[in-house]
């Protein structure tokens, strides 16, 4: 009887063949020389009809050319080296009819001699979480950027009140790195004095994270002499759940002010 070349031999148990068979997630599986000798239905379903069939063909010839050699290199080394492999991302051709992005969790199949014959391999469709990471690594660095181009100090905490980043100009006013400054509360870097207030406000943490403040303080966990600072403060709010989230401070220091 010819055997469904999409699923595992025929030689495996049945309770396998239906195991691989049933996963919701594509499986592959690829031998020593780098050709798919297995996959689940899981993983044809994904593949575009206009290339064929997946068995017999290089693993290599769905993935994006600027891949291939650096995919194909990496394979190679890892059956000569014996090494378990790491989890990897490739961009790989499917029936969408573009390159998606795919998490690939491998494990090395081994011969009778515990020598690399191959690799299988499960894999994940992350394309749209790369994006959404990418998105928010260009925004953190826009950010960063932002900050860095102001010229007065900028302090930003969490809801706790941990300082969570500074710009280089907080830095030089409390002659501290952003390291150190990191690891402190921005109540214990800016005590305010009580007499600051104009509308009458408590001016401690809580009362920063409920409504914009401006008030004077003295910054004595500077490095340096104590630095006198006119400071205004904001809560910093979640655009999605509308709750609190830190805490946003600007501070200038006063002139003839030590």
């Amino acid at each position: 009887m010819k055997k469904n070349p999409r699923t595992i031999s025929s030689r495996a148990p049945r309770k396998a063949m239906l195991d691989i068979d049933l996963l919701p997630l594509p499986y592959v599986e690829i031998d020593v020389n780098g050709i798919i000798t297995r996959v689940n239905h899981a993983a044809a379903a994904l593949h575009h009809p206009a290339h064929g069939e997946l068995i017999g063909k290089s693993g290599w010839d769905l993935v994006a050319i600027d891949e291939k050699d650096r995919s194909s290199a990496a394979f190679h080394a890892l059956m000569v080296s014996g090494e378990e492999p790491p989890v990897i991302h490739r961009s790989i051709f499917d029936r969408s009819g573009k390159f998606r992005t795919y998490e690939m969790y491998r494990r090395l199949i081994r011969n009778g001699r515990k020598k690399a014959a191959g690799i299988r391999m499960i894999a994940i469709d992350v394309t749209e979480a790369k994006k959404d990471l990418e998105e928010a690594q260009r925004a953190q660095q826009w950010l960063e950027s932002a900050m860095r181009s102001v010229a007065e100090a900028v302090i930003l905490t969490d809801a706790l009140g941990l300082i969570h980043s500074v710009n280089p100009a907080a830095e030089k006013l409390c002659a501290r790195s952003a390291v150190d400054l990191k690891a402190m509360a921005i109540d214990e870097l800016l005590p305010v004095q009580p007499r600051s207030g104009g509308n009458g406000a408590v001016l401690d943490l809580k009362t920063m994270l409920q409504i914009p403040l401006k008030g004077i303080a003295t910054l004595t966990a500077s490095a340096r002499c104590p630095v006198k600072v006119e400071f205004s403060t904001a809560p910093i709010f979640d655009k999605d759940s509308g709750s609190v989230s830190g805490v946003a401070a600007l501070l200038r220091q006063l002139e003839n002010a030590a």
